[in-house]
């Protein structure tokens, strides 16, 4: 009886080793963000609407209508007067860039915010673990991830992970692999540059689908520290609770949605399709109904649910119809009963507008993706974190919050995930925040373009005296 009685007990202590075992092994899988840092290039490099029009006319293939058609661009796109351009870009060197200009552009970044990153938080390179960078438009040898380590002499054995081409949506894929290094490795620590080399992809072409790019995107970049050590979770700010990617490139439409290509005369440029808008709503479609059920209360799922279901019963899209809000459907389902911040990619205005719509968000939820496009423009990949650190410098994110991520990338991509607040970031001062100069001057009263009052003939008023077009 006393053996059968020990072999019991030994049976149930070992059961519950393991079941304690397995749930300690969980919490060393947690992803943490420590510490965040977005790069604010120097004043020399500030690129208003003027300088963009005095760009745009160097170029010798465009004409009139062109050039009207990108000012209008630039002057509804909702983006400001004191975004930030390549170098290059003022010395009227374009068109024709060399390696070093897309080198200099990325060193310039990263060695601004790995280095504050570091010395904040009182890490040497050789610290790090893991290192994941991403710059989409820019394929060197040496990679960038091989001139980091060169730069800072991280180890031998860091593990390396090098992104290219992965579009505005690489932020996310970047941490998606940084959480599944956690999975199995603990203890560690991942550092995640992520930025957009714009010097050597100016179009220098005439092609309308083709020579928007050059308006749309802005220099910028991010360095975010992540790790999953248990003993740093009380000094982290973020800690992850979902992620999912979702991918379209099997649809002919959605892959050829924005695709690097050449023109009619074998310029090279990024082409916008007219499919886009479509393509973006059904990937955003798409990732909602997987990662809804990951964020939002059984009584909003059975909504969600119903409401999907009505959609399918009376949907009758419009034909013909490119204009982003207007294409996107409506959730129906209120994500405020999971999610009390929105850190939304800025694409553009149209792309805020129609996830707002989509997900019936207020102005207020709006305003930190706004006010990034506004005062540092679409930085491509890393634009995330620039909204992130609004809400930071406003003072809005308090323990328990929770933030959802979302972000859009060639592919077609769109990739989420939500953050939870792991500490009041709503008190004190935000170290090294980006916004820390600027932040008492937004939300502005107008963000109209000064550019509409001083040029009339934008709005389709020729006026000779306010525009000379030199060929």
């Amino acid at each position: 009886m006393d053996i059968l009685y020990i072999l019991s007990s030994l049976l149930i202590s070992y059961l519950i080793f393991k079941i304690w075992k397995r749930i300690d092994s969980k919490r060393d899988q947690n992803c943490y963000i420590l510490d965040y840092q977005c790069h604010k290039p120097s004043d020399d490099r500030m690129l208003s609407t003027q300088i963009s029009g005095e760009i745009i006319r160097r170029n010798k293939h465009i004409r009139l209508n062109e050039y009207k058609f990108l000012l209008k661009a630039i002057v509804s796109s909702g983006i400001g007067e004191q975004t930030y351009a390549p170098r290059l870009y003022f010395e009227g060197r374009e068109e024709s860039p060399t390696i070093q200009d897309a080198l200099s552009e990325m060193e310039e970044f990263y060695i601004d915010t790995i280095e504050k990153l570091l010395k904040r938080n009182k890490l040497k390179p050789k610290d790090i673990d893991v290192l994941v960078v991403n710059v989409s438009m820019l394929n060197s040898t040496p990679s960038l991830s091989a001139r980091i380590i060169n730069h800072y002499k991280m180890r031998e054995d860091v593990k390396v992970f090098n992104l290219t081409a992965m579009g505005c949506s690489a932020s996310v894929i970047s941490v998606d692999i940084v959480k599944n290094i956690f999975k199995t490795y603990k203890n560690k620590l991942a550092l995640v540059v992520t930025s957009e080399s714009l010097s050597p992809n100016w179009y220098s072409g005439n092609n309308r689908s083709m020579i928007l790019a050059n308006c749309l995107f802005r220099s910028g970049g991010c360095a975010v520290l992540l790790t999953n050590k248990r003993c740093l979770s009380k000094r982290a700010m973020f800690k992850l609770k979902c992620l999912v990617r979702t991918h379209h490139g099997a649809r002919e439409d959605s892959f050829n949605a924005c695709v690097q290509k050449e023109d009619e005369l074998g310029r090279v440029g990024i082409h916008l399709d007219k499919t886009l808008p479509k393509a973006a709503t059904r990937a955003f479609v798409d990732n909602l109904k997987v990662i809804t059920p990951k964020i939002l209360p059984v009584t909003q799922l059975f909504r969600f649910m119903l409401s999907l279901l009505l959609k399918k019963l009376r949907r009758s899209p419009s034909k013909g119809s490119t204009n982003v809000a207007q294409a996107a459907p409506k959730a129906g389902i209120n994500f405020k009963t999971g999610i009390e911040h929105f850190c939304i990619h800025t694409g553009g205005k149209a792309v805020i507008d129609a996830i707002g719509y989509s997900l019936d968000l207020t102005e207020y939820d709006l305003e930190p993706a706004r006010m990034t496009l506004h005062r540092f423009g679409n930085t491509s990949a890393s634009s995330l974190w620039y909204v992130l650190g609004y809400m930071e410098a406003k003072k809005r994110l308090k323990r328990g919050d929770r933030v959802f991520m979302i972000s859009f990338g060639a592919g077609f991509k769109c990739n989420s995930c939500v953050w939870e607040v792991a500490r009041d970031l709503n008190v004190g001062e935000c170290l090294g925040n980006v916004w820390n100069h600027c932040i008492d001057q937004y939300p502005p009263t107008s963000l109209l373009n000064p550019f509409l009052e001083k040029y009339g003939w934008i709005r389709e008023e020729e006026d000779p005296d306010t525009f000379k077009f030199h060929t």
